[in-house]
């Protein structure tokens, strides 16, 4: 399994909008491109309270790549993208890492 962990650093104020995105647009279409999350989190304490984070589960870097790019050409994402960014653009940047787990990890065993 590979692990993707991504980071979003939201625009100020703009958090509420983008999980609000996240839970009532982007979930469904990734159920219907079948991409799999493992889960999201927000910042308690730590560098920036307007961050959202969340890690998505692949079986290879080419199933990634297949279901990523087919997701971000879905007519009803690039739709619903633009009108949450009517007022303005909810994400200032994006920080990205694909990750293997260690033989050790405790997620190895974990049922995805």
């Amino acid at each position: 399994m590979i692990y993707e962990l991504r980071t979003y650093h939201c625009m100020p104020g703009k958090l509420p909008e983008l999980l609000a995105r996240f839970k009532n647009l982007t979930l469904s279409i990734w159920e219907r491109h079948q991409i799999r999350q493992v889960g999201f989190w927000t910042v308690v304490v730590g560098e920036s309270s307007t961050d959202l984070i969340y890690m998505l589960a692949w079986d290879s870097l080419a199933e990634r790549e297949e279901r990523w790019d087919k997701f971000i050409a879905d007519p009803e994402w690039v739709r619903g993208r633009a009108a949450t960014e009517e007022n303005g653009q909810l994400v200032a940047s994006v920080s990205n890492s694909l990750l293997r787990p260690t033989e050790f990890s405790a997620i190895q065993r974990w049922p995805m």
